[in-house]
């Protein structure tokens, strides 16, 4: 009886493993997505210089603050060219790596930015 039990035993445990797993990359990739849309709304509100909007989608530093920060990104003339892509931080599950491709003054950069997203219970919030 105790070997029937094992052989039953192990395919459930299987299945469980799977399906904790699919969770988990359903998880993963809400959060990537998450800060995917993150970015692209930042940045297509950023020549707008509206901080009613931008300032819910950014976290700030100490002593930073949404018109200086836009103002700064504006003056340099930063847009968004395309998100490349997007990983959960292996430090910080509560922080997604964006890797973008930006330009400044009209010309874009041949290295991708890495842009930091943060979860909040407010929502996702972009680290500058």
């Amino acid at each position: 009886m105790m070997r029937w039990l094992n052989r039953r035993a192990v395919p459930r445990a299987a299945l469980w493993l799977g399906l904790v797993a699919a969770l988990g990359c359903n998880s993963e990739s809400r959060k990537t997505e998450a800060a995917r849309a993150t970015v692209q709304r930042f940045f297509e509100a950023l020549p707008s210089g509206d901080c009613g909007v931008l300032a819910p989608l950014l976290t700030g530093g100490e002593g930073v603050t949404c018109q200086a920060t836009v103002e700064e990104l504006n003056e340099h003339g930063v847009s968004l060219v395309e998100v490349l892509d997007a990983k959960v931080d292996g430090r910080d599950s509560s922080a997604v790596v964006v890797r973008a491709r930006v330009a400044r003054d009209g010309k874009v950069r041949e290295q991708p930015m890495l842009l930091r997203v943060e979860q909040h219970p407010e929502g996702w919030k972009l680290r500058l």
